[in-house]
């Protein structure tokens, strides 16, 4: 894959993860965690060819610009993504996986002054929260979640919630579960964001209960359509309607628009 496709890629895998996120020009110019990503590339580059100290002299720069420091030996996979960035730091010999997500204050660092591996091994899909450190050569297992905060000093297991000082688990993903939540919510045109069984936000369960019933009513409308077509009928043919989430934005902003018209006429000497 060429630089273009993948510099493409990242900032498209922006808008799946930062709801604030308006359009591609915007995320180009004025989101340092990609910014800081890009240059991490080149520097890396430059560690492999072994020109060393020119590879330094580029992280330094990147870290003077964006406030994030990756060192150039680092290892990272693709649609990695840093948001808002700052005081972010990644050891020499962490290692980064696909479709990872850091956000500010994060430290990936080493807990020994002996050569070799001494950082964190991040799987896929790792989301790892505000000022949280992961120390030490541990493996954070693929979709992984570390909250804000946590100190990790031992090994994740793929799909595990871990939280606190030192780092414990609370919560095992079901990957069954949210794999179908995300296909309903696709199917219906719904942003399933942070829909999951660990969430502790009442909403957001809820909205999970209503697409694992979705799921299980789909399926029985399903094998009813099969059953009628088999007999002779013609049902179940016609493709769901769109759901255009413009039209409640618009309700939204118009309804906004007019609470602050009735603020505006509201006097408080009545």
């Amino acid at each position: 894959m060429g630089i273009l496709q993948r510099i493409k890629e990242d900032i498209n895998s922006v808008f799946d993860r930062d709801p604030a996120a308006r359009n591609a020009f915007e995320v180009f110019t004025s989101y340092p965690g990609l910014h800081a990503v890009w240059w991490h590339r080149l520097a890396h580059w430059l560690w492999q060819k072994e020109a060393k100290w020119l590879a330094r002299a580029c992280s330094n720069l990147s870290r003077f610009l964006t406030g994030i420091e990756i060192h150039p030996g680092a290892k990272i996979g693709r649609r990695f993504f840093i948001d808002h960035g700052m005081g972010v730091v990644i050891g020499e010999t962490a290692e980064i996986g696909d479709d990872c997500t850091l956000y500010h204050g994060v430290t990936l660092g080493g807990t020994s002054w002996k050569a070799g591996k001494r950082h964190p091994t991040l799987g896929n899909g790792v989301v790892i929260g505000a000022g949280a450190k992961v120390l030490g050569p541990l493996l954070i297992g693929n979709n992984a979640r570390i909250g804000s905060n946590a100190v990790v000093v031992k090994d994740v297991p793929d799909g595990a919630t871990a939280v606190g000082i030192p780092g414990r688990i609370v919560a095992q993903q079901d990957f069954q579960t949210s794999e179908q939540r995300q296909l309903m919510a696709q199917k219906y045109g719904f942003d399933a964001y942070a829909v999951s069984q660990d969430n502790p936000d009442p909403v957001a369960k809820a909205i999970g209960a209503l697409l694992d019933h979705l799921h299980v009513v789909d399926g029985k409308v399903n094998s009813l359509c099969h059953a009628i077509n088999d007999l002779g009928g013609d049902v179940c043919e016609k493709k769901l309607p769109d759901i255009d989430l413009q039209e409640f934005a618009s309700d939204e902003q118009e309804a906004a628009e007019k609470r602050q018209r009735d603020l505006d006429r509201f006097d408080p000497s009545i």
